[in-house]
């Protein structure tokens, strides 16, 4: 799983600094709308050649390791 996350990249040069796919223009949010919407990893790799099978398991990937958290507070300005 390393491996995958290790696709995963922040560069404060590209997409203002958001997740992306081996620091290309393509974030992760983008990848994750594409699935959300349908699309099957095929379609996008069609689409996108540049993207393969293991940049978008890593986007799912990095996607779950976002939702694994402890807890939230709630900051009172």
């Amino acid at each position: 799983m390393e491996a995958l996350i290790n696709r995963i990249t922040l560069n404060p040069e590209i997409c203002y600094g958001k997740p992306t796919i081996r620091n290309m223009r393509y974030p992760v949010e983008m990848i994750l709308d594409l699935l959300s919407s349908g699309m099957t990893f095929q379609e996008i790799i069609e689409d996108y050649p540049a993207i393969e099978e293991e940049d978008i398991k890593a986007c799912l990937t990095y996607a779950s390791r976002l939702t694994k958290i402890k807890a939230i507070h709630k900051v009172v300005a």
